[in-house]
């Protein structure tokens, strides 16, 4: 079960992936801004529409735990959600920012690259945190 678990977390968040790269990728193409506070902003508009979708998903999907919005269940995803939420703008910004490209990349491939960095460092937090802390069949600590 635990496998067919992380598998369909995985798919669900390639989904995740493809919503937020699209979007980061629309506002820097639309905008021009590949760097600075702008980006910034824009990581956190595209991460949270990911977050919506990853919500849904992995609540009636990856653990199956029904369509039911609970107060108390929303509210740790949440919260583990706005931990890897900072943690993420923190890495990917800290990546374009303060190290900058790397070896002659174009700020706008490095961008993407640092956005990427950052998914995959949270993801398996993101992962643990769902299914041991919100999703989890469990009783309460």
């Amino acid at each position: 079960m635990f496998s067919i678990q992380f598998i369909r977390f995985i798919l669900v968040g390639l989904s995740n992936f493809v919503i937020a790269f699209g979007i980061l990728n629309l506002l820097m193409f639309s905008t021009g801004i590949t760097s600075g506070f702008y980006y910034s902003i824009f990581i956190a508009i595209s991460f949270t529409c990911a977050v919506i979708n990853s919500y849904i998903w992995n609540k009636r999907w990856t653990f199956k735990k029904g369509n039911k919005l609970e107060k108390k269940e929303f509210s740790k995803f949440l919260t583990i959600t706005l931990i890897t939420f900072g943690l993420n703008i923190v890495l990917a910004s800290v990546l374009v920012n303060i190290v900058g490209p790397i070896g002659g990349i174009s700020p706008y491939v490095w961008a993407n690259i640092s956005a990427l960095a950052a998914a995959g460092f949270t993801t398996l937090i993101n992962f643990f945190g769902y299914k041991y802390l919100v999703f989890s069949s469990h009783p309460e600590y």
